[in-house]
């Protein structure tokens, strides 16, 4: 089975054939796939190497010429290191690009601290009008992809992973699917914690919900899924609580619980494999039922 950054790699290679307004900015990072791509199409597929500012600079220059670019490397270098090109040249001017990353919080541990970025969604948050994408599965990221090229001028985060779950779902952008109804609350998965979350809440009487999309949050899907208990459990595949908030304020008008598992602050330096950093994390199936039932009582 492909990983999600080569349908990534597929879906844009082919997008570029068939649209002459979109553009490809890279810093080193996946370039040799795309080559190909741009030798067909060398004013459209750029690498700047490895220089993260320029690369999201770069997207924005391009946006206000009125291309629809594509901005792509690993979550930390995409989102952390240049954040203020983030917020300058693409919030503040006012246009929009399409930021894909890989190797987000836990994908590659062996590449140490540096290729670890578990807070990107959360420092998203700090900046207005962002769609979040967390596909779980290489289909699920062509559709996300595809939407994300033709969502207007709006700037979205799409997030890879190598981490994936078995099948793909029917997803619909900006909906929580439902995959399982109970009645003692709610268990959301976001993108590839779905398998894990279905394992571990296995003969539990709650609701399983499923995100590909985080933001905008799907506060009609949760409040629906929920009935008169609104006990909320969040099993993100970066930092705790992240969205925590956003769960918070869809049921601001009713007593509610939630409890928010994710990567924790705390920095794991046993780097090891992913297997490891998820039981590290309590985000395995059997840590992850001991959680869940414990909250739920």
């Amino acid at each position: 089975m492909d990983t999600m950054r080569d349908r990534f790699v597929a879906v844009t290679t082919r997008l570029l054939d068939e649209d002459p307004r979109l553009a490809l900015v890279l810093a080193d990072i996946t370039a040799a796939a795309f080559a190909p791509a741009q030798e067909l199409h060398p004013d459209r597929v750029v690498n700047v190497g490895i220089r993260e500012q320029l690369l999201v600079s770069a997207a924005g220059g391009l946006a206000l010429t009125g291309m629809r670019p594509i901005a792509h490397t690993f979550a930390s270098f995409l989102i952390e290191r240049p954040f203020e090109q983030v917020k300058l040249d693409l919030v503040h001017q006012g246009v929009g690009a399409v930021l894909v990353s890989a190797a987000g919080s836990y994908d590659w541990p062996a590449g140490g601290r540096t290729h670890m970025s578990p807070g990107d969604v959360a420092l998203l948050d700090t900046l207005p009008g962002w769609t979040v994408h967390v596909p779980g599965h290489p289909d699920e990221a062509e559709q996300l992809l595809r939407h994300a090229y033709a969502d207007g001028d709006r700037n979205v985060y799409v997030r890879l992973s190598v981490q994936q779950n078995a099948a793909a779902l029917p997803v619909e952008p900006g909906r929580f699917t439902t995959v399982r109804t109970g009645s003692r609350g709610a268990v959301l998965a976001v993108g590839p914690m779905l398998d894990a979350v279905l394992a571990a809440t296995e003969g539990l009487d709650v609701s399983v919900l499923y995100a590909a999309t985080v933001r905008p949050f799907d506060a009609a899907g949760l409040r629906a899924a929920l009935g008169d208990r609104a006990d909320v459990v969040l099993v993100e595949p970066y930092l705790e609580g992240t969205s925590a908030g956003e769960a918070h304020a869809a049921l601001a008008d009713r007593p509610h619980r939630v409890l928010g598992l994710g990567v924790p602050r705390e920095e794991h330096r046993h780097y090891g494999s992913i297997e490891e950093h998820l039981a590290a994390y309590g985000l395995d199936a059997p840590s992850l039922r001991e959680r869940i039932g414990t909250f739920l009582g």
